[in-house]
């Protein structure tokens, strides 16, 4: 951080939009120093530009694509020293819509590595300091759709599934330690992920919709209060899962196939 302070810090993936900048917003009105991640420079800049200029915290900015090995390598070394974090909040995602047989390979693969791989990356690099200074904690940005296996979201689904069950891994082997951590499962919210799909969200009824606003606050509320693991923001998401862990697995193979956009 290019200011030397006391303040706790946070680090965020997928940082510009969505999820990922309430996230920075929420933090930072805590009182959280942040380190900001994602692709787009420019985009970083105004995130900086306008957490400092709203909440007089320090906030460092770091492009890269987290689908490299190098990006993440690199992120992974800067995490690592600073023993400051408090938060981890891998959120960067993204889904893809079609079969997998006509997908493109590469953001097949994509996919796999941003959603698998950087988290396990950067949750590793993190938690030597977390363990160091006994407090913190770590929340994998996860989705209702890890409840689900989809035609036509195979991958997306199948990631999100590991994400979830590494959290709840994870969890248990740091119970006593002091460190919080949370799958974050969200169903339909509000951001740019789906119009980057290119996914008409006009067809899904308002019901469905939560807010960036509404998921993160229940997301902070619950690691404040030491919740359970999995969080599942919205009273009717709750109802969906726990239907889902009772449905045969055969309906719900039958059910994706009305494809349904990723969550």
């Amino acid at each position: 951080m290019p200011v030397e302070t006391t303040r706790p810090l946070a680090v965020v993936t997928g940082a510009t939009a969505g999820i990922g900048k309430e996230f920075c917003d929420q933090l930072a009105a805590r009182g959280y120093d942040l380190l900001v991640v994602a692709r787009d420079a420019n985009r970083l800049e105004a995130v900086r530009r306008d957490i400092e200029g709203r909440y007089g915290v320090a906030a460092d900015v770091f492009p890269a694509d987290l689908t490299l090995d190098d990006d993440v390598s690199r992120l992974v070394g800067l995490v690592a020293g600073s023993f400051r974090i408090e938060l981890l909040i891998n959120n960067a995602g993204f889904g893809s819509r079609g079969n997998l047989a006509d997908a493109s390979p590469k953001q097949q693969e994509d996919m796999l590595r941003l959603h698998t791989m950087a988290p396990m990356r950067l949750t590793q690099a993190v938690l030597p300091v977390l363990l160091q200074n006994g407090r913190g904690g770590i929340i994998n940005v996860s989705s209702v759709a890890s409840f689900l296996y989809s035609a036509g979201n195979v991958n997306y689904c199948a990631t999100k599934a590991y994400l979830t069950n590494f959290t709840e891994g994870l969890a248990a082997e740091l119970k006593g330690t002091g460190i919080r951590v949370q799958a974050l499962c969200p169903g339909f919210t509000r951001s740019e992920f789906h119009q980057r799909m290119e996914v008409d969200v006009r067809k899904l009824p308002s019901w469905m919709w939560l807010s960036a606003t509404q998921v993160v606050g229940a997301s902070l509320r619950s690691l404040d209060r030491g919740g359970r693991v999995v969080c599942v923001p919205g009273l009717r998401y709750k109802l969906i899962v726990t239907l889902l862990r009772h449905v045969p697995r055969g309906l719900i193979g039958g059910m994706s196939r009305l494809r349904a956009p990723a969550m």
